[in-house]
């Protein structure tokens, strides 16, 4: 099922995710290369906040997103398998790597979205998911991607954005040390929308992304008028 005709089954706004604010702020410190970046240029980030069908599922109804890739980061190669990562004893977190096109999106504007959708303050947990391989984390692949992360979770910090601490671990990770998951973990939640997992924990997510960046969706993902919500 393509994933445009899997965004066209919904639309509206969801809860707030648990401890959030009602809107987090920009981030103040953006990566420069971005500012000035011609179009169809293309950055990679890497993110992980709980199952890697959700966080996929987020990115990829941003304009600006040409690409986004359920995977592990955080471990090494030879357990970089959904069996060993589920034991939660790799070092693996499920992580999503995004292409991105800063003309259109800028690191600092993912990083926002990511913490709007997902509860930073749960360590190594989302919704029912449990262990490490679920944690919150950023993985920088530069020091310019470091230190805006690192800014922006100050500004939430300072603004106290969610109302317990923030436990998102800012990990380092080498350009080839992100290993795309299994083909069958791919595009997952478009695959299958009516798996209970999805209608309970992907859908909400893409909801909220709908509501607080409509103004950033590609033009096929943007809402009908008078769209009624689903949930899962």
């Amino acid at each position: 099922m393509a994933l445009t005709s899997f965004f066209a089954l919904f639309g509206g706004a969801c809860e707030q995710p648990a401890h959030a604010a009602a809107e987090l702020p920009k981030p103040t410190l953006d990566v420069q290369g971005d500012k000035t970046a011609k179009p169809g240029e293309t950055r990679t980030a890497v993110f992980a906040g709980g199952c890697f069908w959700c966080v996929e599922a987020v990115y990829e109804q941003l304009d600006g997103i040409t690409d986004a890739t359920s995977g592990y980061a955080g471990g090494r190669k030879e357990t970089a398998n959904y069996e060993m990562v589920c034991t939660g004893s790799t070092g693996h977190a499920e992580a999503v790597q995004i292409t991105y096109e800063p003309s259109k999106i800028t690191y600092g504007e993912l990083l926002r979205v990511f913490f709007t959708v997902h509860d930073p303050t749960t360590k190594d947990q989302q919704g029912p998911d449990h262990g490490p391989q679920y944690r919150s984390a950023v993985f920088y692949l530069n020091d310019e991607q470091k230190q805006v992360a690192e800014a922006y979770l100050k500004q939430l910090q300072q603004a106290k954005a969610f109302s317990r601490p923030i436990v998102t671990t800012i990990e380092p990770l080498k350009p080839d040390a992100f290993y795309p998951a299994e083909a069958y973990h791919q595009n997952y939640a478009a695959c299958n929308p009516n798996n209970g997992y999805i209608i309970q924990q992907a859908l909400p997510k893409i909801a909220k992304v709908r509501e607080k960046f409509k103004g950033q969706l590609k033009p096929a993902t943007q809402p009908a008028q008078g769209a009624a919500a689903e949930k899962r």
